[in-house]
């Protein structure tokens, strides 16, 4: 995903001081105070604005990213102080919202009560339970990126170039603070990922940022650019050298251990389910996908085995080696799908461009960078990534994808997915519904969309496609099991590399990016339990509706909340009589 607001989207904190909400008790009356602006109704759409010019005051970088350029250039304050200033604000925003009672409010403003609530516990777990900001360098990589200034063409260069020289100033002092709040030694994981995301800056400040400002002919902007653009420069390096020096002492451990992730589903997706009984939910879905890739296979290589049909069907790869072109050709068939058989409403005219992935980035295959709600018909940028230079030519071939699972993961990232998401999450009626999505949610929905494209007809039903669609859920199937085992269950990165080599069949390069992955990201399980929830709540609200006649309904109501936990949403489609289960 790109620089949205998700769950699980790199804790990013900040000193500045919340605009809380300071209105009437909520004992008086409204016939005491008089007039409707001082109705619960009311109070609540005050507190909501207030919730969050507070939250982008503390979050100036995702302010940014979600349109509100008058924070252009802001990172946060890290400090000590800092951090401890954003618990104390996130801990008082939760008792003002809790103060609105339910009884008091209608429907939409239950629900978004409710969502806030569920964001501040997000916000709350990754600051405090989980101490990413003191053992991740990941929770800082997020908010470094400077990509809303270089790709995001939200205003002419003049005014981006100006944004990205105040930004560039703020890097030396922000890297100095995350130097001072990361604890050592560090699991060797995350300093690798650390150089990887927070050191490859320097070279996508050095080419890509130069390369893209180079037209502005303002000498003076341009002396103030290259000035700060070397210090950004220098001080990534030596960041970066910083990291590396920490290697010789870099140690394995990582895991959360099972108190704080049974605590991380509670807090962050709102699923309360014993760990033991989840990873038995997770086991029998990659239980199902391997039968249906035995049966896809019978069919696309028969007499082989189902090693020889995968690695048959990756070998079939695009007919145009460039993957940024091959999937271009793929975005304009899946729209085309999308509208003859009438799956999901597509609204706006927005657009989704792809493009070559920069180094730094390129720690997974693809990814899709949105506008925030505050920008208006600007391109999503839909990124996928070559292969690591460094691997040998037999892996780095292997790495690229074949056509099917291109495909899919196409259909992942745009039509239906993410884009097609994002663009009912910023029309969504709910300025917090814009704001925040949730990993499960966005995730979830992304995966669900694979699935549902083959059995809606993607593919005409080609075994070859259905192999495809199934490697990439088998992918996220081990994910699953590798996100319990990895943080509960003291399984190693080489072993989750060999589980994602035997049970998803991935090729050596992509199993080793993710098993590692799941060390720094622990909620990756989110992609199949969000789907696995998604797709029992279309189950059963489709059950009284038409069934698979109602799919569309279904799309059209479930993207509307924006990226609330998906048990919240779950509670307002089926009623609160519902006694069904999550999963």
């Amino acid at each position: 995903m790109g620089n949205r607001v998700l769950g699980w989207r790199g804790i990013v904190l900040a000193a500045v001081a919340a605009v809380l909400f300071s209105g009437l008790p909520r004992a008086v009356a409204q016939t005491e105070i008089g007039g409707a602006a001082h109705t619960p109704a009311a109070r609540w759409d005050s507190y909501v604005e207030q919730f969050l010019n507070g939250y982008f005051a503390a979050h100036p970088d995702s302010a940014a990213a979600a349109g509100r350029h008058e924070f252009d250039g802001q990172l946060p304050d890290w400090t000590p102080a800092g951090l401890r200033r954003e618990s104390e604000r996130l801990k008082a925003q939760r008792e003002r919202a809790m103060a609105f009672r339910p009884d008091e409010l209608d429907e939409r403003r239950r629900f978004e009560r409710d969502y806030l609530i569920d964001e501040v516990d997000n916000e709350r777990y990754w600051l405090e339970v989980s101490e990413s900001p003191y053992t991740n360098p990941t929770s800082y990589s997020g908010s470094l990126d400077p990509d809303v200034y270089v790709s995001r063409e939200y205003a002419p260069l003049e005014t981006r170039i100006k944004a990205f020289t105040q930004y560039a100033r703020n890097v030396p002092a922000a890297l100095q603070q995350v130097k001072a709040n990361l604890r050592l030694p560090m699991a060797k994981t995350m300093v690798k990922i650390g150089r990887r995301t927070i050191g490859g800056l320097a070279d996508f400040y050095a080419n890509d940022v130069t390369t893209v400002f180079a037209p502005v002919k303002d000498e003076q902007l341009q002396r103030e650019f290259r000035a700060a653009n070397d210090a950004a420069i220098a001080a990534v390096r030596a960041f970066d050298a910083w990291l590396a020096s920490q290697e010789a002492t870099a140690t394995d451990k990582f895991a959360l251990g099972a108190e704080k992730f049974a605590l991380m589903l509670r807090m962050t997706e709102a699923v309360d389910v014993p760990l033991s009984e989840l990873e038995a939910i997770g086991r029998r879905d990659l239980e199902r996908n391997q039968q249906a890739l035995r049966l896809a296979c019978a069919s696309f290589a028969p007499g082989k085995s189902v090693q020889d049909c995968m690695i048959l069907a990756a070998a079939h790869k695009p007919k145009n080696p460039d993957p940024v072109a091959a999937a271009t050709d793929q975005l304009g068939n899946l729209l085309g799908f999308l509208q003859q058989h009438d799956i999901v409403t597509v609204p706006g005219t927005e657009q989704a461009k792809v493009r070559q992935a920069p180094a730094y980035r390129a720690w997974n295959f693809a990814y899709i960078n949105i506008p925030g709600p505050y920008e208006k018909n600007l391109p999503s940028i839909y990124y996928v990534s070559p292969p690591d230079p460094t691997w040998s030519k037999a892996v780095q071939d292997a790495y690229l994808p074949s056509e099917a699972a291109l495909l899919f993961t196409s259909a992942h990232e745009v039509y239906p997915g993410h884009f097609v998401q994002f663009l009912h999450a910023n029309r969504s009626p709910s300025k917090v519904g814009q704001v925040f999505v949730g990993y499960a949610f966005a995730e979830g929905w992304a995966h669900y969309c694979e699935e549902m494209m083959y059995d809606a007809g993607l593919g005409g039903g080609d075994p070859e496609a259905h192999v495809g669609q199934l490697q990439e859920a088998l992918l996220r199937n081990v994910r699953f099991l590798v996100s319990i085992g990895l943080h509960t269950q003291g399984m190693s990165v080489e072993r989750a590399k060999q589980m994602f080599i035997a049970d998803a069949f991935q090729d050596e390069g992509n199993a080793q990016q993710q098993a590692e992955r799941g060390a720094f990201d622990p909620a990756y399980l989110n992609y199949t339990m969000g789907k696995l929830m998604i797709r029992k709540l279309r189950d059963d609200w489709t059950a009284t509706r038409g069934g698979r006649a109602a799919w569309k309904q279904f799309h059209d109501e479930f993207l509307k909340f924006g990226g609330p936990p998906i048990p919240l949403i779950r509670r307002a489609m089926m009623g609160p009589e519902d006694n069904g289960s999550l999963f």
